[in-house]
Protein backbone atom coordinates (compact mmCIF):
# COMPACT_ATOMS: atom_id res chain seq x y z
CA UNK A 1 0.00 0.00 0.00
CA UNK A 2 1.43 3.45 -1.20
CA UNK A 3 1.99 5.75 2.17
CA UNK A 4 -0.48 8.04 1.08
CA UNK A 5 -3.31 5.71 0.98
CA UNK A 6 -5.47 5.81 3.62
CA UNK A 7 -7.80 2.48 2.71
CA UNK A 8 -7.26 0.14 0.03
CA UNK A 9 -9.77 -2.28 -1.17
CA UNK A 10 -7.75 -4.82 -2.44
CA UNK A 11 -9.21 -7.42 -4.71
CA UNK A 12 -12.19 -8.46 -2.52
CA UNK A 13 -14.67 -11.13 -3.15
CA UNK A 14 -17.53 -11.71 -1.22
CA UNK A 15 -19.95 -14.62 -1.03
CA UNK A 16 -23.02 -15.48 0.41
CA UNK A 17 -23.65 -18.75 1.15
CA UNK A 18 -22.38 -20.31 -2.12
CA UNK A 19 -22.87 -17.68 -4.09
CA UNK A 20 -20.02 -14.60 -4.96
CA UNK A 21 -21.27 -11.52 -4.95
CA UNK A 22 -18.62 -9.14 -4.86
CA UNK A 23 -16.18 -9.89 -7.96
CA UNK A 24 -12.90 -8.61 -7.31
CA UNK A 25 -13.17 -5.08 -6.62
CA UNK A 26 -9.94 -2.68 -6.22
CA UNK A 27 -10.41 1.04 -4.72
CA UNK A 28 -8.10 3.29 -3.02
CA UNK A 29 -9.20 5.96 -1.08
CA UNK A 30 -6.48 8.85 0.51
CA UNK A 31 -7.15 10.69 3.25
CA UNK A 32 -10.01 13.59 2.89
CA UNK A 33 -10.91 12.34 -0.68
CA UNK A 34 -14.82 11.18 -1.03
CA UNK A 35 -15.96 8.43 -3.24
CA UNK A 36 -19.34 7.32 -4.12
CA UNK A 37 -20.67 3.92 -5.26
CA UNK A 38 -23.49 3.63 -7.76
CA UNK A 39 -25.39 1.30 -9.73
CA UNK A 40 -28.66 -0.79 -10.02
CA UNK A 41 -30.62 -2.46 -6.69
CA UNK A 42 -28.93 -6.15 -6.65
CA UNK A 43 -25.66 -5.27 -7.94
CA UNK A 44 -23.60 -5.83 -4.68
CA UNK A 45 -22.98 -2.52 -3.68
CA UNK A 46 -24.32 -2.91 0.15
CA UNK A 47 -23.06 -6.06 0.68
CA UNK A 48 -19.42 -4.53 -0.15
CA UNK A 49 -19.74 -2.26 2.70
CA UNK A 50 -21.32 -4.48 5.17
CA UNK A 51 -18.52 -7.18 4.31
CA UNK A 52 -15.84 -4.87 4.69
CA UNK A 53 -17.15 -4.23 8.74
CA UNK A 54 -17.20 -7.39 9.55
CA UNK A 55 -21.17 -8.79 9.00
CA UNK A 56 -21.84 -12.47 9.65
CA UNK A 57 -24.06 -12.46 6.71
CA UNK A 58 -21.24 -12.47 3.90
CA UNK A 59 -17.78 -14.31 4.13
CA UNK A 60 -15.11 -12.25 2.55
CA UNK A 61 -13.39 -15.23 0.42
CA UNK A 62 -9.96 -13.35 -1.17
CA UNK A 63 -8.89 -10.38 -1.18
CA UNK A 64 -7.84 -7.36 1.53
CA UNK A 65 -9.26 -4.47 3.15
CA UNK A 66 -6.19 -2.16 4.67
CA UNK A 67 -6.81 0.95 7.23
CA UNK A 68 -3.26 3.06 7.29
CA UNK A 69 -1.34 0.41 6.08
CA UNK A 70 -3.08 -2.49 8.45
CA UNK A 71 -4.45 -5.60 6.95
CA UNK A 72 -8.16 -5.50 8.93
CA UNK A 73 -9.77 -7.57 6.88
CA UNK A 74 -10.50 -10.80 8.81
CA UNK A 75 -10.49 -8.61 12.23
CA UNK A 76 -13.52 -8.59 13.96
CA UNK A 77 -15.86 -5.74 14.30
CA UNK A 78 -15.44 -4.12 17.30
CA UNK A 79 -12.12 -4.18 16.71
CA UNK A 80 -12.46 -2.51 12.82
CA UNK A 81 -14.57 -0.18 14.22
CA UNK A 82 -11.78 0.96 17.46
CA UNK A 83 -8.79 1.58 14.28
CA UNK A 84 -11.54 4.10 12.75
CA UNK A 85 -13.35 2.27 10.46
CA UNK A 86 -16.94 3.21 11.06
CA UNK A 87 -20.28 2.22 8.80
CA UNK A 88 -23.66 4.20 8.92
CA UNK A 89 -26.05 1.45 7.91
CA UNK A 90 -29.31 1.47 5.57
CA UNK A 91 -31.88 0.27 7.95
CA UNK A 92 -30.70 0.85 11.62
CA UNK A 93 -31.51 -1.07 14.19
CA UNK A 94 -33.23 -0.72 17.23
CA UNK A 95 -32.29 -1.71 20.91
CA UNK A 96 -34.64 -1.23 23.36
CA UNK A 97 -33.41 -1.20 27.39
CA UNK A 98 -30.36 1.02 25.85
CA UNK A 99 -30.51 4.89 25.76
CA UNK A 100 -28.75 6.86 23.41
CA UNK A 101 -26.34 8.63 25.84
CA UNK A 102 -25.47 5.61 27.14
CA UNK A 103 -24.44 4.21 24.08
CA UNK A 104 -22.68 7.22 22.93
CA UNK A 105 -20.78 7.20 25.88
CA UNK A 106 -19.99 3.06 25.52
CA UNK A 107 -19.02 3.78 22.01
CA UNK A 108 -16.74 7.07 22.77
CA UNK A 109 -14.83 5.05 25.66
CA UNK A 110 -14.33 1.84 23.49
CA UNK A 111 -13.35 4.27 20.30
CA UNK A 112 -10.63 6.11 21.91
CA UNK A 113 -9.86 4.14 25.42
CA UNK A 114 -10.75 5.83 28.35
CA UNK A 115 -14.38 7.70 28.94
CA UNK A 116 -14.18 11.51 28.13
CA UNK A 117 -15.27 13.85 31.08
CA UNK A 118 -18.73 13.84 31.97
CA UNK A 119 -19.09 17.60 31.41
CA UNK A 120 -17.21 17.56 28.27
CA UNK A 121 -18.68 14.67 26.75
CA UNK A 122 -22.13 15.86 27.80
CA UNK A 123 -21.41 19.75 26.29
CA UNK A 124 -20.11 17.78 22.94
CA UNK A 125 -23.44 15.56 22.58
CA UNK A 126 -25.54 19.06 23.16
CA UNK A 127 -23.54 20.66 20.36
CA UNK A 128 -24.09 17.40 17.79
CA UNK A 129 -27.97 17.21 18.78
CA UNK A 130 -28.27 21.40 17.77
CA UNK A 131 -26.04 20.44 14.64
CA UNK A 132 -28.22 17.92 13.31
CA UNK A 133 -32.10 19.37 14.81
CA UNK A 134 -32.27 16.56 16.93
CA UNK A 135 -34.32 17.43 20.11
CA UNK A 136 -32.45 16.66 23.21
CA UNK A 137 -34.91 15.00 25.05
CA UNK A 138 -33.54 11.87 22.14
CA UNK A 139 -30.68 11.26 24.89
CA UNK A 140 -32.27 9.32 27.39
CA UNK A 141 -34.65 7.85 24.56
CA UNK A 142 -33.81 4.20 23.89
CA UNK A 143 -31.53 3.78 20.76
CA UNK A 144 -33.64 3.99 17.65
CA UNK A 145 -36.37 2.58 19.25
CA UNK A 146 -39.93 4.21 17.74
CA UNK A 147 -37.86 6.90 15.61
CA UNK A 148 -38.44 7.84 12.45
CA UNK A 149 -36.66 6.94 9.31
CA UNK A 150 -35.04 10.36 9.67
CA UNK A 151 -34.37 10.23 13.08
CA UNK A 152 -32.23 7.38 12.83
CA UNK A 153 -30.52 8.87 9.83
CA UNK A 154 -29.96 11.40 11.51
CA UNK A 155 -28.54 9.84 14.60
CA UNK A 156 -26.06 7.61 12.38
CA UNK A 157 -24.39 10.58 11.57
CA UNK A 158 -24.82 12.24 15.46
CA UNK A 159 -22.70 8.35 15.91
CA UNK A 160 -20.16 9.20 13.35
CA UNK A 161 -19.39 12.92 14.46
CA UNK A 162 -18.53 11.72 18.21
CA UNK A 163 -16.52 8.36 17.35
CA UNK A 164 -14.28 10.50 14.82
CA UNK A 165 -13.47 8.03 11.83
CA UNK A 166 -10.66 8.01 10.25
CA UNK A 167 -13.12 6.25 7.23
CA UNK A 168 -16.63 6.62 7.35
CA UNK A 169 -18.76 4.07 5.11
CA UNK A 170 -22.75 5.88 4.08
CA UNK A 171 -24.49 2.39 3.08
CA UNK A 172 -27.43 4.62 1.28
CA UNK A 173 -27.85 7.28 4.06
CA UNK A 174 -30.23 9.19 2.12
CA UNK A 175 -32.82 6.29 1.53
CA UNK A 176 -36.54 7.54 3.06
CA UNK A 177 -34.90 11.23 3.84
CA UNK A 178 -37.21 14.08 2.96
CA UNK A 179 -35.72 17.21 1.36
CA UNK A 180 -35.07 19.18 4.69
CA UNK A 181 -33.87 15.73 6.63
CA UNK A 182 -31.45 14.93 3.46
CA UNK A 183 -30.02 18.79 3.86
CA UNK A 184 -29.62 18.40 7.51
CA UNK A 185 -27.91 14.70 7.13
CA UNK A 186 -25.55 16.14 4.40
CA UNK A 187 -24.49 19.15 6.61
CA UNK A 188 -23.88 16.53 9.41
CA UNK A 189 -21.41 14.36 6.78
CA UNK A 190 -19.30 17.97 5.95
CA UNK A 191 -18.50 18.69 8.91
CA UNK A 192 -17.42 15.44 10.25
CA UNK A 193 -15.69 14.35 6.70
CA UNK A 194 -12.37 16.53 7.27
CA UNK A 195 -9.08 16.72 5.55
CA UNK A 196 -7.84 13.72 7.46
CA UNK A 197 -10.88 11.41 6.79
CA UNK A 198 -11.76 9.18 3.78
CA UNK A 199 -15.29 8.78 2.71
CA UNK A 200 -17.06 5.62 0.87
CA UNK A 201 -20.74 6.62 0.14
CA UNK A 202 -23.35 4.11 -1.54
CA UNK A 203 -26.22 5.85 -3.42
CA UNK A 204 -28.90 5.09 -5.88
CA UNK A 205 -29.61 8.46 -6.90
CA UNK A 206 -27.34 12.07 -7.81
CA UNK A 207 -29.29 14.16 -4.80
CA UNK A 208 -26.86 13.28 -1.73
CA UNK A 209 -24.14 14.13 -3.84
CA UNK A 210 -25.20 17.60 -4.59
CA UNK A 211 -25.06 18.30 -1.04
CA UNK A 212 -21.82 16.02 -0.11
CA UNK A 213 -20.01 16.14 -3.55
CA UNK A 214 -17.75 13.05 -4.40
CA UNK A 215 -14.32 13.71 -5.45
CA UNK A 216 -14.66 10.42 -7.79
CA UNK A 217 -17.92 8.49 -8.40
CA UNK A 218 -17.51 4.34 -9.46
CA UNK A 219 -20.65 2.38 -10.86
CA UNK A 220 -21.46 -0.57 -9.38
CA UNK A 221 -22.17 -3.39 -11.96
CA UNK A 222 -22.90 -7.60 -11.23
CA UNK A 223 -20.09 -7.16 -8.12
CA UNK A 224 -17.50 -5.07 -9.89
CA UNK A 225 -16.49 -1.53 -10.68
CA UNK A 226 -17.09 -0.99 -14.29
CA UNK A 227 -16.85 2.88 -14.50
CA UNK A 228 -14.82 5.47 -12.73
CA UNK A 229 -14.77 8.85 -13.05
CA UNK A 230 -15.72 12.68 -11.47
CA UNK A 231 -18.66 14.21 -10.41
CA UNK A 232 -19.51 14.73 -13.70
CA UNK A 233 -20.36 10.96 -13.92
CA UNK A 234 -23.43 11.29 -11.64
CA UNK A 235 -24.76 14.07 -13.68
CA UNK A 236 -24.44 11.34 -16.14
CA UNK A 237 -25.94 8.47 -14.79
CA UNK A 238 -28.89 10.63 -13.27
CA UNK A 239 -29.49 11.88 -17.03
CA UNK A 240 -29.34 8.57 -19.13
CA UNK A 241 -29.58 5.77 -16.22
CA UNK A 242 -27.76 2.05 -16.14
CA UNK A 243 -28.69 0.81 -19.30
CA UNK A 244 -26.01 2.52 -21.37
CA UNK A 245 -22.90 1.09 -18.79
CA UNK A 246 -24.79 -2.19 -18.60
CA UNK A 247 -24.20 -2.82 -22.48
CA UNK A 248 -20.92 -1.87 -22.62
CA UNK A 249 -20.52 -3.84 -19.90
CA UNK A 250 -21.42 -6.43 -21.85
CA UNK A 251 -19.76 -5.93 -25.11
CA UNK A 252 -16.75 -5.72 -23.06
CA UNK A 253 -17.28 -9.22 -22.31
CA UNK A 254 -18.25 -10.38 -26.47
Amino acid sequence: MSQDLLFEIDDLHVSIGEKEIVKGVKLAVKAGERHAIMGPNGSGKSTLVNAIMGHPSYTITSGRVLLKGEDITRLETNEKACRGLFLAFQYPVSVPGVTVANFLRSAVKARFGEARPGKGFRQELKKKFEELEIEESFATRYLNDGFSGGEKKRLEILQMAMLEPAVALLDETDSGLDIDALRVVSEGVNRSVGKEVGLLMVTHYQRILNYVKPDFVHVFMDGRIVRSDGFELAHELEARGYDWLEKEALAGKA
